[in-house]
């Protein structure tokens, strides 16, 4: 699975960039990215979006036991690559029929956060119980939301491109294309919400920091975003409609 965002709406973290600090960054648009996709996955399916953001799934060198699967739903794109244990659980608390999938499940889900819920995004995401990762763009909002289960089953990395745009995908060989050295996994046990920023769904409260590792010549080499158990925040994001939620804050505590 494959996702480009403009900076604007991606909104990466500062820190997936520090790598690039003095170095010669890889001069690769979005659109080659997409290129570079579909000539290394034959099978892949785009879903083109306004100015250059995309989503694309490939079945290639699928996991059996983690499938890939997309659904397009009132405007919302969600590709799921896993498995829920509790989908019959999950289904009747959303109201769903027997036959809706993990995406499906993942849309409504969200839906129902955005626009109903009293309570914040990581009880949701805390709610799912298996090995999963998800990128869900809700177009009309222009809202991205990612996440990964706690112990990192299923592949997820995120990296920004040469302008900027947010490079989400399962596939180490096509985010290391993309975006040279500004790339690390997605943290597990973590959700991304465009503007609010990265959450630990099992520590809200505690800060996720992006941490440098330099190599042996003091370079900045990778970064990896850990739960700073010691750094808490004043609140997390609170939904009970689509302007709450897209004007939702975290504040850093001192």
């Amino acid at each position: 699975m494959l996702a480009v965002f403009e900076k604007s709406i991606g909104k990466p973290p500062k820190e997936l960039s520090l790598p690039a600090v003095g170095r010669d960054c890889l001069n690769i648009s979005p659109e080659e990215i997409a290129e570079l996709f579909r000539s290394w996955r034959s099978d892949s399916t785009f879903y083109s979006l306004s100015n250059c953001n995309f989503l694309a799934l490939s079945h290639q060198d699928e996991n059996p036991a983690y499938p890939r699967s997309i659904v397009v739903m009132d405007d919302i794109f969600c590709i799921f690559s896993g498995a829920l244990y509790n989908t019959c659980e999950l289904r009747r608390h959303y109201g769903l029929s027997r036959q809706a999938t993990e995406a499906m499940i993942i849309v409504e889900a969200y839906k129902v956060l955005r626009d109903r819920a009293p309570y914040p995004p990581d009880q949701v995401v805390k709610e799912l119980e298996g090995k999963f990762a998800f990128i869900l763009f809700d177009y009309k909002a222009s809202i991205l939301f990612l996440a990964r289960d706690r112990d990192g089953c299923v592949q997820l990395h995120w990296g920004t491109a040469a302008d900027g745009s947010l490079v989400c995908t399962d596939d180490p060989n096509v985010i290391s294309a993309a975006c040279g050295k500004c790339y690390t996994p997605f943290p597990p046990g973590c959700m991304f919400i465009g503007g609010n920023g990265l959450i630990s769904f099992d520590h809200p409260l505690n800060k996720v920091r992006g941490i440098p590792r330099e190599d042996e010549e003091g370079n900045i080499s990778a970064v990896i975003f850990q739960v700073d158990l010691f750094t808490r925040l004043h609140s997390i994001p609170r939904t009970g409609s689509a302007a709450n939620w897209a004007n939702a804050t975290v504040v850093e505590g001192d």
